[in-house]
């Protein structure tokens, strides 16, 4: 099953079970799989595009939940935490620090990088073998650690 499928069918339970932190976030995906899909004209949207439509809906939440705390708003904080917590189980597991890490150390010294100057010959090579599997922000913290 397609992660459209199984989109698809999470909504049709979400509304059965009357789940509207649920509802909301599975429309809202739904919505971002379909305006990609009609940029293209086509009526599906790969799994792997999908998924980064996900990742991007969850770096958003999470994004919105911190703005929130900072204004003092747990009522939205609530509601995006709530909404974060449908969304994540459809992304792939997300590799740890010491593995991100690891990984890091191998480009680093594949690419030869040496000062923080660096960091942009570092950060492609990473971007493209870390995709989905590691937030960015991470691997720029690691980049940014192991060339300082």
């Amino acid at each position: 099953m397609s992660v459209q499928d199984q989109i698809t069918s999470d909504i049709k339970d979400a509304m059965k079970a009357r789940n509207v932190d649920k509802l909301a976030a599975l429309r809202a995906v739904k919505s971002a799989i379909m305006l990609e899909a009609t940029k293209d004209g086509s009526a599906t949207v790969s799994d792997e595009v999908s998924l980064k439509l996900i990742a991007k809906l969850v770096k958003q939440r999470k994004d919105s939940a911190a703005i929130f705390k900072e204004q003092n708003r747990p009522d939205l904080v609530v509601d995006e935490v709530n909404q974060l917590a449908y969304l994540e189980p459809y992304l792939p597991s997300q590799m740890g620090e010491e593995e991100v890490r690891k990984i890091v150390k191998e480009v680093i010294a594949k690419v030869g990088a040496s000062s923080p100057a660096d960091m942009g010959k570092c950060m492609g090579p990473l971007m493209g073998r870390l995709n989905g599997k590691a937030d960015g922000s991470l691997i720029s913290k690691l980049v940014k650690e192991e060339l300082s």
